[in-house]
């Protein structure tokens, strides 16, 4: 019920200062009249109509000027007790009632030290005021109930206001952490479908494109050589038992459950260590690919191998797709902190046709969540060439962020999209 009559209070600002007005002129008016045989007198028109001028200063102007209203109702809270006296009556703490709101008010609406300077004004002022209606005596009865309202009023309006606040700065902080877990949930999300949009990419990138070669190689010699002919359809069925494989590896990565790490590699797998065989799969093709390493090999993490493996699959693929070379090389260089990873052709490409791809996003994508690096672009001499820095030592993933938010690797967006374009 208490509920229901606030939310109306809420609603109707303006019939509950109607109606605070009208009881603080009931009470200024006939707490004054009575006498000591608490009897209540018939209260003189003027004091009555002077009794009214509180309220509705109290009335129109609490909400636009409460400062200028804490002024005007003390003062003629002051005049009410002075006209009380002087006609016969016995005027009560009542009198200060509208300056008592009004401070109450004020103290919602501003600060402490506002509060605090209005508060001893009025409690200075109407002391001073009811010595004079009550001929010069002090710290009677009256005069510290007068006092001890004027406080009481800018100290619980003060203590509301603090509490409203203190409601405010929790609600603000809950709504903050809520939204904060909405957008973390969101980002992981969003992370997750780009690292199974990679992976897919990768995956169905790679073994379309070698069963789309095979396939045009048996065609042709289906009617040459029907016996190599069938060779090559063999090695095409293994292909596609080798990419529904990868796919349904990476397929189960949507129906896991919620103990498994997101950044732990799916399953199977590869590395550097499979690349005899991913380079001896687009051999079968007719693209010839020399390797080269140069250093002593290290050991990699399982997250830096996966990301050199699909980057030289990326990379060869595209060579197969687009750059209409014969040859292609794989050079890996290994330092004390880097493995630089370089794929380079001498064919030429074709002119672009159609949507650009993902090829070098998802390559780049993949450099830096490993902490490198990726540069591609066209080779002066012909060709095309893919070079990847990943480091050797884990580090921590922030400062990944960090060093390549600051680190520039000489290109710009415009060459960014000139590579899209290109592959």
């Amino acid at each position: 019920m208490f509920t229901d009559w606030w939310q109306w209070a809420r609603r109707r600002p303006r019939a509950v200062d109607v109606a605070t007005a009208v009881v603080l002129w009931i009470c200024v008016v006939f707490s004054s009249t009575l006498t000591d045989a608490r009897i209540v007198r018939v209260p003189p028109l003027g004091f009555s109509l002077a009794a009214v001028v509180p309220s509705v200063v109290l009335l129109l102007g609490q909400r636009r000027f409460p400062r200028t209203v804490v002024a005007l109702t003390t003062m003629c809270g002051g005049v009410l007790g002075v006209m009380g006296g002087r006609i016969g009556f016995d005027p009560s703490p009542s009198v200060a009632g509208a300056a008592l709101v009004a401070l109450y008010l004020l103290a919602l609406r501003t600060d402490l030290r506002t509060t605090t300077v209005y508060t001893a004004g009025v409690a200075g002022a109407l002391v001073v005021v009811s010595a004079g209606w009550g001929h010069g005596a002090l710290l009677r009865p009256d005069q510290i109930g007068a006092l001890s309202c004027v406080l009481l009023a800018g100290a619980v309006g003060e203590s509301v206001r603090n509490r409203r606040n203190h409601l405010a700065a929790v609600e603000a902080r809950a709504e903050l952490a809520e939204r904060t877990r909405e957008e973390e949930a969101r980002h992981r999300v969003s992370e997750e479908r780009t690292r199974i949009a990679r992976e897919l990419h990768d995956i169905v990138a790679h073994h379309i494109a070698l069963a789309h070669a095979q396939a045009a190689t048996a065609a042709y010699l289906l009617r040459s050589r029907p016996e190599q002919a069938q060779d090559m359809m063999d090695q095409l069925a293994g292909t596609t038992s080798s990419a529904l494989r990868e796919l349904k590896a990476t397929v189960g990565l949507l129906r896991h459950e919620g103990d498994r790490d997101p950044q732990t590699p799916l399953e199977p797998s590869p590395g550097l260590a499979q690349l005899p065989e991913l380079i001896a799969s687009f051999e079968q093709t007719g693209l010839a690919v020399s390797v080269s390493v140069e250093g002593e090999r290290r050991a990699l993490s399982s997250g830096t191998d996966l990301t050199a493996y699909r980057i030289v699959q990326e990379a060869l693929t595209n060579v197969t797709k687009h750059a209409g070379s014969a040859t292609a090389s794989v050079r890996l260089v290994y330092s004390r902190r880097l493995l630089t990873l370089t794929v380079s052709d001498d064919g030429h490409a074709p002119p672009a046709t159609g949507a650009p791809g993902y090829g070098l996003i998802g390559m780049r994508e993949r450099a830096l969540s490993a902490g490198g690096r990726l540069a591609a672009g066209h080779r002066e001499g012909g060709g095309f060439e893919v070079t990847t820095e990943l480091p050797l030592e884990t580090t921590d993933p922030g400062q990944h962020d960090g060093q390549h938010d600051g680190r520039s690797d000489g290109r710009h967006d415009g060459d960014e999209e000139a590579e899209r374009t290109a592959r």
